[in-house]
């Protein structure tokens, strides 16, 4: 027996070997070059076994690639983005695959609502773009702040730099309520925050703008739509995704405040030219010029303590911070299971300098925020697709504790310093560790203090955000029958607290009067001991608890029928949804929102479309008469890039594709704070006048507080949209133009807002009385040129103009009209107006009297407009001035040019007609704070930028229109250089592409704004500044594995 064994032992290895030797021979490696339509090299492309793409690899920068395949009967697949999808078989020769331009991209989808189209077929006005134009913004980590000028109609504002707040203000075309104006935002169908998803985790963000576009959303889409679409996983091998970026940040522009000596020289001018009015104060105020002299060339610790010369802008801010984002995705997946798992982190640093406090902790501002995602799609029959997304994250903040008070004035005081501290008032801190303060004024705060002792403040947000789809194709009822059905959970916690309590705990403050060298101390003894004093080190540690009203949790299902059939020429679509929301924050009864909608699209051999959508909404805020309405829309579209007649162009590729469409529709709204407006409200307390004698009741009892209107109903916008889609010589130039123009009806007009008289003896109702028109035009320009030596140029150029005009509100009927707010745009400034200067005394007489202060004019003041013609100007005089604070016309141009593996772009934008109220008012409190805004007026300089800033005298209305300053700017938003390796030495180390790139953001600006705030939002007035903008230059690498 163990004879015979042994003699199958060789045969059995001899067989094993014959088989592997078999095999060996079958496979072999096909080679080849991937090249485009014109020759050149296709870098990158994807080149796959067909049936495994487990197997695959992708060109070098020559084109070439190299694959080893199982036999001479495979087949592969090559594909690039922008160009069809070719399937060949292999050669044991050298093999040549040539991909064509796929231009028109008429099988391109479209993220719609609630599913998606061809783009050839959509009618409606929607802008998409892709998660990899978003990357381009160097180190931006906010998904809204990277979507600055990538899409036309769409329009950023941003006005503060503070880490985790840098997310702006977004609106699409023109607001045209003044109840808000704020688009829905959906990631991944969902309402949701952008910050809930990551840059490096999105697929494409769909904009949706029109009337046929947003109907199916009901009446949270009067306002636009942004549809958010994360990465999803697709059939083949596990494919990692890495990279990491660190992000050099630096303060933009802030004010341009004259120095200690330069204030001191200013303020003797202002002086000089008050003497005439204020002779005898005036003098004693100037300071001569042996004084001033001390202000500079400071040699010793005693000059530099007596006679400050601060810089208050470097006092507060590092030259630099440094903030850190890495992220890793990983995808793939299986006939039965398809993946998308990522995770992000960021780590925002600080631009404030933090003074040595000597009490153990320090303090600033800090931001770290890490985002996982989890997209799965479980194939669990051919005909049922289970698709589960689970996303959370948490986001640690860090700030003063005094930020928990909200007080506006308080968190303004600590970068107050680069706005309004006079620089030789004191210094931020002395040698002796004292703080600098000014003992004659009560509203001077040193800014350096206030953070370096401001204790720490820690708020930190965890979200879970649950998904479950199930989608379940019913062609075995009929072709095309399809039914999809989602329920999502989202929970938000907020915990606040956490950290350092360190507000009560004075510290030693100092001051030295630099006219006689005495020195102040805020505190000079103990108050318990009369000894000397110490600073005692009181601070608590709190552990933080659950902020109720900033806790949320949502609840959302939604029930979606699809039919889509061809026949012929005929190709026919349905969508019919249900979907109720149940959302609440805090221990709020939830609010309840309800939408039935439907789509229906026809279109004839790819040449004619129509589309129709309507919605029933209902909502809480109205009675049963007027709880639940109906709105549609419809539009049409010509594809006349398909007609017989276009042929030869079609052909000749002269007009690619030519689209002309148009929309039309009516969407309902309810974005009014208050809830239950057909309700009134009753409180209990309170005492009401009982005779003529206002003598107040000695009772307590309820009382009408707020009146119901049983008759308020929906806000009606009705939107209307003409659009050109247009793709011209082989993909050479492709855009669109689009004219819009939204007309809303019944807006609500709170009780607070209403032209009724005080002796009404209540709140007002809310009443559907307004109406506003918004109008506009949008132009879209791409252009896109491959040369045959695999050189690219491209570029993509947007321009929107978008403005609003209220044609009716609750104004009183005796005002007139240019008092009213019927007639000018929501938001519309107003100003005394000036024309000129007084540049004599004999103008100055001839000029038009004011209400108070007349004998404090002077020449040099402006000449104020006595707007309404009664002879004195007063209050009424104030007119409209100017634009709005968000800009009417918005300018986009973005270029690059690739070269093999080189790559760089640079993206352009700015924005015009758009006014920004900064009232930077130099000598405020009669401090030496001046800032640098344009030349002064003088008897040698007639025809100045502004008026001698007034030091000692209060002159009426001579502000005028000088801190209405033009917003507009032109700004280098990015600037890219990069280097991306196909295959090569980077196969060699186990990765398939290799990209290092070196970018900056807000690199350079101009503008004549006095700091580079794009809008005073955030609760932060113009005058009082805020967290400053930032510069960034950003250095990163990715990597495939």
């Amino acid at each position: 027996m163990k004879t015979k064994l042994n003699r199958k032992i060789p045969a059995l290895v001899f067989g094993l070997l014959f088989s592997c030797l078999m095999a060996s021979a079958q496979q072999f490696t096909a080679k080849g070059v991937v090249v485009d339509s014109n020759g050149d090299p296709v870098i990158g492309g994807g080149v796959a076994l067909k049936g495994n793409e487990t197997v695959g690899t992708v060109t070098d920068l020559d084109g070439n690639f190299a694959l080893t395949v199982p036999n001479d009967k495979a087949v592969l697949v090559v594909s690039f983005i922008g160009m069809e999808t070719v399937e060949v078989p292999v050669s044991k020769s050298a093999m040549k695959v040539v991909l064509k331009d796929d231009s028109l991209m008429l099988e391109e989808t479209i993220v719609v609502g609630y599913g998606q189209q061809k783009k050839a077929s959509v009618v409606g006005a929607i802008t998409q773009t892709t998660g990899e134009v978003l990357e381009r913004a160097a180190g931006v980590s906010s998904v809204g702040a990277a979507l600055t000028g990538n899409l036309p109609g769409v329009v950023t504002t941003q006005s503060t730099g503070m880490p985790g707040e840098e997310d702006p203000k977004i609106t699409i075309r023109s607001g045209s309520s003044w109840n808000g104006n704020d688009p829905l935002v959906l990631v991944d169908g969902i309402e949701r925050p952008m910050t809930s998803v990551d840059i490096s985790s999105v697929e494409s963000i769909s904009v949706l703008k029109d009337a046929s576009a947003t109907a199916v959303y009901g009446v949270k889409g009067a306002n636009g739509v942004i549809l958010v679409t994360t990465k999803r996983g697709t059939e083949g091998k596990a494919r990692i995704d890495v990279g990491f970026n660190a992000t050099m940040k630096a303060p933009s522009k802030l004010p341009n405040k004259m120095d200690a000596y330069d204030a001191l020289m200013a303020r003797n001018v202002s002086l000089e030219h008050e003497l005439a009015v204020n002779g005898v104060d005036s003098w004693e105020y100037i300071r001569p010029q042996a004084f001033i002299e001390n202000y500079r060339n400071q040699t010793t610790q005693e000059q530099r303590e007596r006679y400050p010369n601060v810089d208050w802008q470097k006092a507060l801010f590092n030259d630099f911070a440094m903030s850190y984002q890495a992220n890793v995705n990983v995808s793939g997946g299986t006939k039965f299971v398809k993946y998308f798992a990522a995770a992000d982190y960021i780590n925002e640093g600080d631009l404030f300098k933090v003074y040595p406090n000597n009490r153990g902790y320090e303090s600033g501002y800090g931001y770290d925020r890490i985002n996982v995602r989890s997209n799965l799609d479980f194939s669990i029959t051919k005909t049922t697709t289970l698709r589960v997304n689970l996303a959370g994250s948490s986001a640690r903040r860090t700030a003063p504790t005094m930020n928990s008070t909200n007080d506006i004035w308080q968190i303004q005081q600590q970068w107050a310093g680069a706005y309004n501290i006079a620089p030789d008032v004191f210094l931020p801190q002395y040698s002796d560790g004292s703080w600098g303060y000014y003992p004659q004024t009560s509203n001077v705060t040193n800014s350096a203090e206030n953070l370096s002792v401001g204790g720490l403040y820690e708020t930190t947000t965890n979200r879970i955000n649950t998904d479950f789809t199930l989608e379940q194709d019913l062609s075995f009822i009929t072709k095309g029958l399809s039914l999809r059905g989602l329920i999502s959970w989202d929970n938000q916690f907020v915990e606040s607290g956490r950290g350092v309590s360190d507000q009560f705990n004075d510290a030693q403050r100092r001051w030295i009067d630099p006219l006689t060298g005495q020195e102040y101390l805020k505190s000079q003894f103990d108050q318990y001991n009369g000894f000397d004093y110490s600073q005692p080190i009181k601070w608590t540690t709190g552990g933080g608890s659950v902020n109720n009203w900033s806790t949320m949790r949502n609840l959302y299902y939604q029930g979606q029928i699809n039919w889509m059939r061809t026949f012929k020429k005929h190709d026919v679509s349905a969508m019919g949804l249900f979907s109720r929301s149940e959302n609440a924050t805090g221990s709020m009864i939830p609010y309840y929102r309800e939408d039935w909608a439907f789509r229906m699209t026809y279109s004839w051999n790819g040449r004619y479309h129509a589309e129709y959508n309507g919605a029933y909404n209902g909502s809480e805020k109205f009675a049963d008469v007027n709880r639940f309405a109906f709105f549609q829309s419809g539009a049409i579209g010509w594809t006349i890039s398909e007609e017989p007649f276009m042929k030869y162009l079609r052909e000749k590729r002269i007009v690619e594709f030519l689209k002309l469409r148009a929309s039309y529709g009516q969407i309902g709204d309810d974005n009014v704070g208050q809830r239950w407006l057909y309700m009134s409200q009753w409180a209990f307390g309170g005492t009401t006048t009982m005779d003529l004698n206002q003598t107040a009741s000695i009772y307590d009892w309820y009382r009408e507080s707020a009146i119901g209107n049983p008759d308020v109903k929906w806000e009606t916008v009705t939107k209307m949209n003409l659009g050109l889609d247009y793709n011209l010589f082989k993909g050479l130039i492709a855009g669109s133009l689009e004219f819009f123009q939204d007309d809303r009806t019944d807006i609500l007009v709170s009780g607070g807002e209403r032209s009724v008289p005080a002796y009404f003896g209540g709140t007002p109702p809310t009443v559907n009385l307004g109406r506003v028109r918004a109008s506009g035009y949008e132009l879209e320009l791409r252009v896109n040129k491959q040369f045959k030596n695999s050189l690219r140029l491209w570029g993509n150029f947007n321009m929107t103009h978008a403005s609003n005009v209220i044609l009716k509100k609750d104004d009183p009927e005796l005002l007139p009209d240019y008092q009213k707010q019927a007639g000018y745009a929501i938001g519309q400034y107003r100003s005394h107006i000036d024309a000129g200067f007084l540049n004599t005394w004999d103008e100055v007489y001839g000029s038009p009297a004011h209400d108070n202060n007349d004998a404090q004019k002077l020449p040099g003041d402006y000449y104020i407009v006595d707007f309404n013609g009664d002879g004195v100007v007063d209050s009424k005089d104030s007119a409209p001035y100017g634009f709005t604070g968000t800009p009417e016309n918005t300018y986009n141009a973005t270029i690059g040019v690739e070269y093999k593996g080189f790559s760089a772009f640079v993206q352009l934008y700015g924005v015009t007609n758009v006014t920004r109220d900064v009232p930077l008012a130099s000598f405020g409190s009669k401090l030496n704070t001046v800032y640098n805004i344009g030349e002064w007026w003088s008897p040698l300089s007639t025809n100045p930028e502004v008026v001698v800033a007034p030091f000692n005298r209060t002159p009426s209305y001579n502000d005028a229109t000088q801190y209405l300053f033009d917003g507009s700017y032109f700004r280098v938003k990015n600037l890219e250089v990069a280097y991306t390796v196909y295959g090569g030495w980077a196969k060699k180390i186990g990765l398939s592409s290799l990209k290092i790139y070196l970018n900056g953001n807000n690199l350079w600006l101009w503008t004549r704004m006095p700091d580079d705030r794009e809008s005073n939002l955030n609760g932060y007035g113009g005058g009082g500044g805020a967290y400053p903008t930032v510069r960034r230059f950003n250095l990163g690498v990715k990597f495939t594995l």
